[in-house]
């Protein structure tokens, strides 16, 4: 009996930690929306006129679970959830996920949330639109060169009291597939943010950091004094006109560029009498040609057959050459300046709205918006969450997305593989994007995302420039990769000897050479040979 009893409570206490494991509904779950019923009477459309996008409630394509559906193309779209109560993000970890699929693809539009301030704030769920004050805004952004996970902290400046966007800096791309991607952002203590996609940690980044985001959370101790002005005897020229230089006595600033060639000959055969064009024989005046409405009528031209076996027709004429005396216009030599002061710029002064600060003072998040505007349909928003625990959120990727990927992972694998020979590459492109979408990702490319972004696009667009485009951007990367080798410094070019000339010539000397190549000689027609 007493080994009964004992079998009996241990499968009482399994039964209970199972149901933990299982159960959701703990203190470490702030919310949870999965979408398995419909949405009415817990989330609030918006009733903004500009807000017409209709959300429906639908399955994901392929499988039996439902989301949030963008049903039409070219709309914006505002929906709310309210929260139970305001949750304090400045009381340890806070990890905001969703799921989002975009089932007929995204060229150009947002499926990023919005967490919104209390209403007090100044906004209603009825009237949520995009000027409804929010704490975070977090999600996949793209369209054009924009190709971004946003995430965007909302901070009051305590000094000024003004509400400024920070902007993470180089933040992740969004994946350019139909499938179903899980995106988490996860806010630290210490003020660590982590970005998540599919699980994998993608971005992390310090809150307080100015190089992380953009513009920092804490202003520059210093600004220019914008009351500063620049003194009137301040010179900025490094060179400046040689005032001591003369024209030579020789240097004639009239003489021509140009001038005819008297060596020339008129070749042998030239016909002068011909002209290059004749009357075509073979055309004839329209019947419905009326010579009183659409004037006399004339045969179109042609070039006159005549001239194709000879040298050239009509009136023969020296070719032009470079003139030897041409200098073009005197100017005096650059010499260093020495009343040079460098390039002046206001001096620093105090910044009136600097502060410190340990922690980014979080506004509440009292509900969460979905307000985009879109040119594609069809993308489902699913299993959205607020969580005060990692291990939350892994688990619901790990149970409610992970199976839906590999499902649709395994049947896109399918279809490519059914697809035959004539579609082979797109699995080798598929991994290529793959790949570029990673690289483009890397910091030090920051400067170079947007175009390889913008080649990206184009090669999924057109799936015959995959190679081309690869091309492309292995010479972006070739040549960084000798940039930081060299540094980017340019070969020292060799010193030829010239012969000593006054300052003037050489002047004139780098004038000639200057027009030589801004009016660069023109080719002769065939009757100047």
């Amino acid at each position: 009996m007493r080994q009964r009893q004992l079998f009996s409570g241990f499968l009482l206490l399994l039964a209970f930690v199972s149901f933990q494991k299982l159960c959701y509904c703990d203190d470490q779950t702030v919310l949870y929306e999965s979408f398995d019923e419909p949405f009415d009477g817990r989330w609030i459309v918006s009733k903004n006129s500009d807000y017409g996008g209709v959300w429906k409630h639908a399955k994901s394509e392929g499988h039996e679970d439902y989301g949030l559906l963008v049903s039409e193309k070219a709309r914006k779209y505002g929906i709310v959830k309210e929260l139970d109560e305001p949750l304090n993000l400045k009381e340890g970890t806070v990890v905001l996920q969703y799921e989002v699929r975009f089932q007929e693809g995204l060229e150009c539009g947002g499926a990023y949330l919005k967490y919104l301030r209390p209403q007090e704030a100044g906004w209603t769920p009825q009237g949520f639109d995009s000027e409804s004050p929010y704490s975070i805004m977090f999600g996949p952004d793209k369209c054009g060169a924009t190709n971004k996970v946003h995430f965007i902290l909302k901070h009051k400046n305590p000094k000024s009291g003004e509400y400024v966007e920070h902007h993470l800096k180089f933040p992740p791309s969004v994946p350019y597939d139909k499938l179903s991607h899980v995106y988490t952002a996860i806010l630290k203590p210490d003020n660590e943010v982590r970005i998540l996609v599919d699980g994998e940690e993608k971005k992390k980044a310090n809150l307080l950091s100015g190089e992380d985001f953009e513009p920092a959370l804490i202003p520059a101790k210093t600004i220019p004094d914008p009351e500063d002005k620049k003194p009137e005897d301040w010179d900025e020229r490094a060179k400046i006109p040689d005032p001591n230089a003369v024209k030579p006595e020789d240097w004639d600033e009239d003489a021509p560029m140009e001038i005819e060639d008297e060596e020339a000959e008129k070749p042998e055969g030239w016909l002068d009498d011909e002209p290059e064009e004749v009357d075509d024989p073979e055309a004839t005046k329209p019947e419905d040609w009326d010579d009183e409405e659409d004037g006399m009528w004339e045969a179109p031209k042609i070039d006159n057959p005549k001239c194709e076996a000879a040298p050239g027709c009509g009136e023969w004429k020296r070719p032009m050459k470079r003139n030897p005396a041409y200098k073009g216009k005197w100017s005096s030599p650059l010499i260093d300046n020495p009343a040079y002061k460098g390039i002046w710029k206001p001096r620093d002064i105090p910044n009136p709205d600097y502060f410190e600060l340990d922690r980014p003072d979080y506004e509440p998040i009292a509900a969460i918006g979905i307000e985009i505007w879109t040119m594609q349909d069809g993308i489902l928003f699913d299993n959205i969450l607020i969580a005060k625990d990692e291990k939350v959120a892994e688990t619901y990727r790990q149970t409610t997305w992970k199976p839906k990927f590999d499902v649709e992972k395994e049947k896109q694998k399918a279809e490519e593989e059914a697809a035959g020979s004539a579609d082979g590459l797109k699995s080798y492109q598929k991994v290529v994007f793959d790949l570029l979408n990673k690289v483009a990702d890397l910091s030090f490319l920051s400067a170079y995302k947007s175009k390889i972004t913008e080649l990206i696009e184009k090669a999924e667009q057109q799936p015959n420039l995959t190679i081309g485009v690869l091309v492309s951007i292995v010479v972006v990367f070739f040549s960084l990769f000798l940039k930081l080798i060299f540094g980017g410094k340019k070969a020292a070019p060799v010193e030829k000897k010239k012969p000593e000339v006054a300052e003037s010539s050489k002047s004139g000397d780098e004038a000639e050479k200057k027009e030589e190549t801004a009016a660069p000689r023109k080719r002769q027609p065939r009757r100047d040979n």
